[in-house]
């Protein structure tokens, strides 16, 4: 298989919109999305804390084959964030230490593998914000082929380039270039809602109250003799 890269051309997200996204988690994201849009749960970051808010440029890899991936971590702008559809192999790593080190360097946003890692206190280390399924000290071969910015399944999700990716503790959310200005809407509407159940959560009230869930049925039991 030959290594291709397509040309994409994608709205790029301004510095100030991008700063808005950055105040949602995943969660919200993937809740106003009729709970969809999160990627496979295994898909996790490399330490607590990290974070990604970022639009994707996309690499499809030959499994075990990670030539693709280093393209678009070389060939990727500032903030961007690099999806690798790796077809879920976990038993070899397509990124450790020098590929991070290469990704920071370059300020890209973060790098999400559908896969496994490798060099994980490094990477941890380093502090860039990595999320896959695992670590395995397996490495990779390379050139055997790949597609660069194509849609790519990624962790149960489809993800094109341009569409924004939401990662946190939690997980890794996709919310599609074509609908992110409405999302982004439903999510500061829940977020100020969210707000509010969480101060009337502290001042005392129940969660059936506060969720509106609704009295559950009293069913009297015969009495025992």
């Amino acid at each position: 298989m030959a290594m291709q890269r397509y040309i994409v051309n994608f709205p790029r997200l301004s510095p100030d919109m991008l700063e808005i996204w950055k105040t949602v988690p995943s969660s919200i994201a993937s809740d106003v999305q009729n709970r969809c849009q999160s990627m496979d749960a295994r898909i996790k970051p490399c330490a607590p804390g990290m974070r990604i808010c970022g639009q994707a440029r996309t690499a499809v890899s030959m499994p075990g084959d990670n030539s693709m991936l280093l393209t678009a971590c070389s060939l990727a702008e500032p903030g961007e964030v690099v999806v690798v559809a790796g077809a879920g192999l976990e038993e070899v790593a397509l990124a450790g230490e020098w590929v991070v080190r290469g990704c920071k360097s370059r300020g890209l946003g973060g790098l999400v593998i559908d896969g496994s890692v490798r060099d994980l206190q490094e990477i941890r280390t380093i502090g860039f914000p990595v999320f896959a399924k695992g670590s395995v000290p397996r490495g990779p071969h390379k050139a055997f082929g790949g597609k660069m910015d194509v849609p790519a399944g990624v962790g149960g999700m489809v993800v094109n380039p341009g569409d924004l990716i939401i990662g946190d503790d939690d997980g890794v959310t996709v919310v599609p270039l074509a609908v992110m200005d409405e999302v982004l809407k439903r999510c500061l509407e829940l977020m100020a809602k969210e707000k509010i159940w969480s101060q009337q959560l502290d001042a005392g009230k129940s969660l059936m109250e506060v969720l509106g869930v609704p009295e559950p049925e009293i069913v009297e039991t015969p009495t025992l003799r």
